[in-house]
């Protein structure tokens, strides 16, 4: 049985043991996966087995039927410990991105997408509970920040090979897959036999939760879910249709958004600490809101592919603001609402994202533009949420519509 080390006690840990080493370890590992995986996709399911729209749409939906049940972490944590479930998801997900190519048929490609869905949002939902229990919250969104950026590093490295060896090595989508799934695999099988057990003072409630009191959190959570599915399902998704990338090219503009995330997510999380959560994520909406009108432009006006391409890299800039909705819960949360909030919240962040993709890949049949304006809609009305959130939250004044408790008289 492995080791358990109380969070006070692990400062006396060599600093590669210790668990801030563990958050940066797993956040390096699992998006050389996934990230792979959706740099490949488009052009892998258009390829190999003839992708419209629609069936691109319902892959997401596939892909997105496990955040809805994310719900199951709290049952399962009843049983496991939140940090050895985390690197079983990586695990499975590793190992799932690895045999992708071995099914090139829509059933196949189904099925592995939702075995390595599982992995994916299993391992993210714990890894946030771990992420808001492990580190102080003073600290927590330059950390986050740094976090993000460790991520962006390590895909950064993966997708750099890609672009200068796809075509010098003649590689297929199978070699891709296999080493950057194994490599994945191999790092959640190291976190598990090298690292204790780290127990964090306040214990968490294992069982499912909705407290009244958080639900501008599930409101925001909700429309990002909805709002995100448009950037991951059809933006890539435009730029190998519309534009007709090629894997090289699509992967060499994922570098372009890694180096941007390196430099910018540690200067978000500085932003978050200056600002507060409230004016981050009003910029952010902002800023998406503007951007998906632009993609419409796209098409609407015709506007060629350099264009296309700015968008989607300040798209992707915006969204590392999230990481504000973050620290709020953080700033709001009962100490022991962590783990099972986290696992609530990864539900209502997919609920859109379950049929939305489906419904939105018959109107992108119809209408690209449509869709584009549908989510720069979403961004102006989570832009609204987000001006209900006070400038210091705290537990008790959750939004602005609610106010604290008055001190207690000396």
């Amino acid at each position: 049985m492995a080791r358990i080390v109380k969070l006070a006690d692990a400062r006396e840990l060599p600093f590669w043991r210790r668990p801030v080493t563990l958050l940066f370890l797993m956040a390096m590992a699992m998006p050389v996966a996934f990230s792979t995986w959706s740099a490949l996709l488009n052009n892998f399911v258009i390829e190999v087995a003839d992708f419209d729209g629609s069936d691109i749409g319902w892959l997401h939906t596939v892909r997105e039927i496990p955040g809805f049940f994310a719900i199951g972490v709290i049952a399962i944590i009843m049983v496991m410990r939140e940090q050895v479930l985390g690197t079983v998801a990586l695990l499975l997900l590793g190992v799932a991105t690895g045999i992708t190519a071995w099914f090139p048929s829509m059933g196949g490609i189904l099925t592995i997408t939702m075995l390595s869905s599982i992995g994916f949002h299993y391992f993210e939902t714990v890894n946030q509970s771990l992420q808001l229990q492990w580190i102080d919250k003073l600290r927590a969104p330059q950390m986050l920040g740094w976090i993000l950026a460790a991520g962006s590093g390590a895909t950064l490295v993966a997708y750099g090979l890609i672009v200068l060896s796809w075509d010098a090595l003649g590689l297929t989508y199978n070699t891709v897959y296999m080493i950057s799934g194994g490599f994945t695999a191999l790092v959640a099988i190291f976190c598990y036999l090298a690292y204790p057990q780290f127990e964090a003072p306040n214990p968490q409630v294992k069982k499912m939760i909705l407290r009244r009191r958080y639900w501008l959190y599930y409101a925001l959570q909700f429309m990002s879910g909805a709002r995100r599915q448009i950037f991951v399902v059809f933006a890539g998704f435009m730029m190998v249709e519309k534009f007709g990338f090629k894997v090289h090219e699509v992967t060499a503009l994922y570098l372009i958004n890694l180096v941007a995330n390196m430099i910018f997510a540690p200067l978000m999380g500085r932003v978050v600490t200056l600002w507060g959560e409230r004016r981050a994520l009003v910029f952010e909406y902002v800023g998406l809101a503007a951007v998906f009108l632009a993609y419409g432009g796209v098409y609407w006006f015709g506007w060629g592919v350099v264009v296309a391409a700015t968008l989607y890299v300040l798209d992707h800039l915006f969204f590392a603001l999230a990481l504000a909705l973050k620290t709020y819960f953080q700033k709001i949360a009962d100490p022991g609402d962590i783990a099972p909030t986290a696992a609530v919240a990864f539900t209502i962040n997919h609920i859109a994202a379950v049929f939305l993709p489906a419904m939105l890949g018959y109107l992108w049949l119809v209408s690209p533009v449509a869709v584009f304006v549908a989510a720069a809609g979403m961004a102006i009305l989570s832009l609204l949420l987000a001006l209900l959130i006070p400038r210091h939250p705290e537990p008790g004044f959750e939004t602005i519509l609610t106010r604290p408790a008055p001190a207690a008289a000396a």
